[in-house]
């Protein structure tokens, strides 16, 4: 059972824009902090993005900042990342990631570690030329 799926990958030219889409097939979905990170061949995977369960805060790579956009909709169980003025430097594949372990334990998530999501999608694609 597929329990995230991204979508919304391709092949675009540097400046132009993406709408990446996390579509989660988890109960409750609103208790569960979902981020995405990224990894480009030959790279470790990297945080870009998290968007809280709470409050929906949200946290942003320093490389991203200004650039990108995460938000939810816990009505369709999906998480969105907007991704304006794409670089070649964004190329890579990207993951959401999903974890509830802060409802269920009120102890805070490090939203940037890896490590800490139970739940990862497959991966889509995203490739920026010059």
């Amino acid at each position: 059972q597929v329990l995230l799926e991204e979508s919304g990958g391709g092949l675009v030219q540097h400046g132009d824009s993406l709408r990446l889409s996390c579509a989660a097939s988890l109960r409750s979905f609103d208790t569960y902090t979902v981020a995405w990170f990224r990894q480009a061949p030959g790279k470790e995977r990297e945080f870009v993005s998290a968007i809280s369960w709470s409050d929906r805060s949200t946290d942003y790579a320093d490389s991203v900042k200004g650039r990108f956009t995460i938000s939810r909709d816990n009505a369709q169980n999906t998480v969105y990342l907007q991704m304006n003025g794409l670089k070649p430097e964004d190329s890579a594949v990207y993951y959401c990631a999903a974890d509830n372990s802060e409802a269920v334990t009120a102890q805070a998530l490090d939203v940037e570690m890896a490590s800490a999501y139970e739940y990862w999608g497959q991966g889509t694609q995203v490739t920026v030329s010059e």
